[in-house]
């Protein structure tokens, strides 16, 4: 997030301590879209050893949430902020929150993808998990565009598309179904892909509620559980 970005919402005495929480929150989140690319290609290619350093890295990302929420407190207890400035504050801290659980998805996928080992590749039968985890993948990254730039319509555009991840996933499921009842002996290796379908949508869902926090910002509405509509149009209102 630039000055120019902060300048244009957020107090300026709040400027330095902001970026940095921000700086925070940035690489947390350049870490989460590392962690889930590489859990993703560790489970289509059968790479354990990638497998395993996913899992073991999740702690860089757990510690980077503690910091971030070290960082709101002592900003909310010297400065005692109001309004956009506390909104942002709070939005910070829970999107470090969505991270590290996002992050958490990811070291699941790895899990899985070790369990399954080398001589479970099937890489034809699961290009939609590949898709799947691009898009979601593209999803956390502009979802954090649209925190960098305060970008109300950017949030709603990723709102809206986390219906066609939730779609993708159904789609995948009922696929894997199909194969379970064509060929029983499946069944272990087309669990865990269900499993790591299942960890990638509930990663789409946490894009969603950063794009939320967004809005939250700048609209200063909480339009969580509101409809898709209700959002769209609040993101597309000034302030």
């Amino acid at each position: 997030m630039d000055e120019r970005t902060l300048s244009a919402h957020i107090s300026s005495q709040f400027n330095s301590d902001l970026q940095n929480l921000y700086a925070l929150v940035l690489r947390m989140g350049e870490l989460t879209q590392a962690q889930i690319a590489d859990a993703v290609t560790a489970l289509l290619e059968s790479d354990v050893a990638l497998g395993e350093q996913v899992i073991t890295s999740d702690h860089l990302i757990n510690a980077l949430e503690v910091q971030v929420d070290d960082e709101c407190a002592r900003i909310i207890a010297r400065r005692q902020p109001a309004a956009i400035d506390l909104r942002f504050v709070i939005a910070l801290a829970k999107t470090a929150s969505d991270l590290e659980r996002m992050g958490d998805q990811a070291e699941r996928i790895g899990h899985m993808a070790v369990r399954l080992g080398p001589a479970e590749a099937h890489k034809k039968r699961f290009i939609e998990i590949g898709r799947l985890g691009r898009t979601v993948s593209q999803q956390v990254g502009d979802a954090l565009r649209a925190l960098d730039g305060l970008d109300t319509q950017l949030a709603a555009t990723v709102v809206r598309g986390d219906l066609s991840v939730d779609q993708d996933f159904e789609s995948l499921v009922r696929e894997m179904m199909t194969h379970m009842m064509e060929d029983p002996r499946t069944i272990p290796w087309v669990l865990n892909m269900v499993w790591a379908a299942r960890a990638l949508e509930r990663i789409g869902d946490r894009a969603r509620n950063i794009c939320e926090y967004v809005i939250y910002i700048v609209k200063g509405k909480d339009v969580r559980h509101t409809s898709l509509e209700d959002l769209e149009r609040e993101a597309g209102h000034s302030a």
